[in-house]
């Protein structure tokens, strides 16, 4: 326990910084409050330096897409000024399958394209896992796909283990903590779900 509190406390402010932002960002969009865009900005912008310095290229470059991607999902949630907020929606498995086999071929592909001895054998490949998984999920936030949640489960406990190999110690908590809130937000999101049939996204 005391070396836990010790590595924590070592980890720098601007990192703490980031983790309260996303965390925010998570627990607002579990409320499908539109705010939570905003949040989601502040936090991408500043993990996108945090993960240029210590080489995850991936992580880095999905920061960017996030920020692009808050700003789409602010104006789908508001309605975009014009029509109703979106209600939460499900996808048909066949959707999943096919995104599922797209994030896996851009994965094997990126994968080769940033391997980098130094840093193992397997940390391009769940970098770049990560990451293009990520793209697909939070389009799927964006557009209210249920599932969404589903996938983050899975990605969150993935990207804590990648992050704390890379010494992200308060990243890999946070990411265990969006893991458990991820369970939450399906939950909630469910709820509001029923009565909607699945439709495109």
């Amino acid at each position: 326990m005391e070396t836990i509190v010790a590595t924590l406390a070592a980890v720098p402010w601007t990192e703490w910084v980031a983790v309260v932002l996303a965390l925010a960002y998570l627990l607002l969009a579990i409320r499908q409050n539109p705010w939570c865009w905003a949040f989601a900005i502040a936090s991408s912008s500043m993990y996108c330096v945090i993960f240029t310095r210590t080489g995850l290229v991936m992580q880095a470059a999905l920061q960017v897409f996030f920020v692009a991607m808050a700003v789409y999902g602010w104006r789908v949630w508001k309605g975009g000024g014009t029509v109703a907020p979106a209600p939460v929606r499900r996808w048909p498995m066949r959707w999943h399958a096919l995104a599922l086999g797209v994030v896996a071929f851009a994965t094997l592909v990126n994968g080769r394209l940033v391997a980098d001895a130094a840093a193992g054998p397997l940390v391009p490949y769940a970098d770049a896992a990560i990451a293009w998984g990520s793209v697909l999920t939070t389009w799927l936030v964006a557009r209210k796909v249920l599932e969404n949640w589903l996938y983050w489960i899975v990605i969150d406990v993935a990207a804590a283990v990648l992050y704390g190999s890379q010494g992200l110690h308060a990243t890999a908590v946070l990411y265990l903590l969006y893991a458990g809130l991820a369970v939450r937000g399906f939950q909630a999101w469910q709820r509001d779900a029923r009565g909607h049939v699945a439709v495109a996204a």
